[in-house]
């Protein structure tokens, strides 16, 4: 499909139906983790992920590309997915959900920020600046609430910082390297591959493997595959026609949501700062997707 320098409802609906599949995401890995160790269970989900996307290949649904001329770049795409994965469910095992999808879907200010200097045609106008500060200013004051402090884990808040900004490099290692010449299934092939080797690897070294998993934790072992397999292919996709930052920027819709998740199935306290502060992030996104025509 050809590129485009804007999105259209098309893109629109994909990111939207995208941003709620993964906020419930954030609450599947939470029960993931009363089953499995973080690292073994995300380890697991690579690797069942990598057989789904081999057999969706296989039956004519997605293509590989040239695996072997994107060697290293390929590499630095599955490194960055194997610690971005070691952050992301190492923070669900230590904070709220809530906490944890706020900090983590800082992503885009960081891949917008880069974006400004490294990719042409990505540079911020004064109003998507706006709305890039007043998205982080309401994460930030989401994270101050005193009702979220209680039930949150600074250690498992920088966890989740640093898994943004691992995602972050993921999506610009996909617009600046030869990377970029692969479909997305190859592109998902280098990093599924990769994470689960290392992750499984790094598993035993990082704790009990096993806790007790029963059917929900299967069953949302389940859900994190499909999520990892052809989620991520789409969201790869999209990242092939849209601008990054646009697309980032659809992120901060994950935690408003994962919020509302992290509430109804945790009990997870929801104060009225902390809607205020989810509200400004959601101005964020209008403000940083609204283009001077």
């Amino acid at each position: 499909m050809k590129r485009k320098d804007s999105l259209d409802l098309n893109g629109v609906v994909g990111l939207v139906g995208f941003a709620v599949v993964l906020a419930f995401n954030q609450v599947v890995i939470k029960l993931m983790n009363g089953g499995f160790g973080p690292v073994f269970g995300a380890g697991v989900r690579s690797l069942l992920a990598l057989v789904v996307l081999g057999l969706w290949i296989a039956f004519g649904r997605g293509r590989m590309g040239a695996l072997r001329a994107t060697l290293w770049p390929g590499l630095l795409l599955g490194l960055l997915f194997t610690f971005e994965f070691i952050f992301v469910f190492t923070a669900m095992d230590m904070t709220s959900v809530s906490r944890a999808s706020i900090t983590f879907y800082s992503m885009p200010i960081w891949l917008a920020l880069v974006a400004h200097f490294a990719l042409p045609g990505e540079q911020l106008s004064r109003r998507r600046a706006a709305g890039l500060g007043l998205a982080m200013l309401g994460v930030g004051w989401a994270l101050a609430d005193p009702h979220s402090r209680a039930e949150g884990d600074l250690r498992g808040d920088l966890l989740a910082l640093f898994g943004s900004w691992c995602w972050a490099g993921i999506a610009l290692t996909v617009r600046l390297t030869r990377v970029s010449e692969l479909p997305a299934s190859g592109q998902l092939i280098w990093q599924l591959g990769v994470s689960a080797v290392l992750l499984l690897a790094l598993a035993p070294l990082m704790g009990p493997l096993w806790r007790d998993p029963g059917l929900l934790e299967w069953s949302a072992m389940g859900y994190g595959v499909l999520t990892a397999s052809i989620g991520f292919t789409f969201w790869l996709w999209l990242m092939t026609i849209y601008p990054a930052s646009d697309i980032a920027s659809f992120s901060f819709l994950t935690p408003v949501l994962a919020v509302l998740f992290g509430w109804l199935v945790f009990g997870e306290p929801v104060g009225v700062q902390f809607g205020l502060a989810l509200l400004l992030v959601a101005v964020g996104i209008v403000l940083i997707n609204k283009r001077r025509r």
